[in-house]
């Protein structure tokens, strides 16, 4: 009996020396968005942070990490060299999970990322003066065919540029020229710096009367101009978005991307994240894991076909 009593003080002894599990979230926890502060991605990124932080009172913040559309994504780095934990999440645009394995980054090769949701379309659209020959998308096509017209846009390596010019192929026209420019707003077509320009529709809504909305380049039409088609619409090989979205590590736990997900999902639908789609015409939603990773094995494929394209 008193061996059998020592025994069990043992055991219970040897529990006690055991240091109970943290449960997620017990230390602070980082979003890296690769790109400078203030756009939308960002935003939308705070304010699943700030509510996160609010439910599970563990600190989470927002690191901006820039280093441009095209690579070499130092804010993917920074996740994928981190632990599987949870603790360092990556909200990315399209190209990281798309391309950002294969455009010889070691630290991103092979395939780091598993998304827990996309939450976010740009709102990508083509645009051109009212003053213009042509007030629709087939319209414009039919006067570029035996008209010079001139494209801004913001970077030759985006996905709505790529598929800007690729339509352009498809169509049976060549525009007369396009440059990348570091901002496409009101000014730039007032000016005549650009005939139609590749820009969000939050920067040209100041002079949204003066303007023909062409066509978006969007997963769904844009709300605030309901009677634009989409590109993927007039062409369905053009079928692509620029989006944003939640990533974790492959090796990540199953209960940590739920407790992750269950914030986000609940923020990017909030009345707060709603008005800013409302005012600025980007499409805020929450896409899940599943539907997320299907949508990036399709972009995919869609990216490729473009490249074709464009060769």
């Amino acid at each position: 009996m008193k061996q059998t009593i020592a025994t069990v003080f043992a055991a219970f002894s040897l529990l006690a020396a055991v240091p109970a599990i943290a449960e997620y979230p017990e230390k602070p926890v980082t979003f890296i968005v690769p790109w400078p502060p203030g756009d939308l991605e960002d935003i939308l990124t705070r304010m699943i942070a700030e509510d996160f932080q609010a439910k599970y009172g563990s600190a989470a913040a927002v690191v901006n990490k820039p280093g441009g559309g095209g690579g070499p994504f130092p804010g993917a780095i920074d996740v994928a060299t981190a632990p599987p934990d949870g603790y360092t999440i990556g909200s990315f645009v399209i190209a990281v999970p798309t391309i950002g394995h294969v455009i010889g980054i070691p630290e991103l090769a092979p395939e780091k990322f598993d998304p827990l949701g996309i939450f976010l379309t740009y709102p990508f659209v083509l645009a051109s003066s009212k003053s213009a020959a042509f007030s629709d998308i087939d319209e414009m096509v039919e006067y570029a065919k035996s008209n010079e017209l001139a494209l801004g846009h913001f970077g030759a390596p985006l996905p709505p540029t790529r598929a800007t010019l690729a339509f352009a192929k498809n169509s049976g026209f060549e525009w007369g020229s396009e440059a990348g420019f570091d901002a496409l707003d009101c000014n730039t077509l007032a000016s005549g710096d650009a005939d139609v320009i590749n820009t969000t529709l939050q920067l040209v809504l100041p002079c949204l009367d003066d303007i023909n909305v062409l066509a978006s380049i969007t997963d769904a039409r844009i709300p605030l101009v309901p009677d634009t088609p989409t590109l993927g619409e007039k062409d369905a090989a053009l079928d692509l978005a620029l989006w944003n979205g939640l990533f974790v590590l492959k090796d990540t736990p199953a209960d940590v991307r739920e407790k992750i997900i269950e914030v986000a999902k609940a923020t990017v639908m909030s009345e707060r994240a709603q008005k800013l789609a409302t005012e600025t015409g980007a499409l805020v939603y929450w896409q899940d894991a599943e539907t997320s990773a299907e949508r990036i094995v399709k972009d995919r494929g869609t990216l490729g076909d473009i490249g074709k394209i464009l060769e």
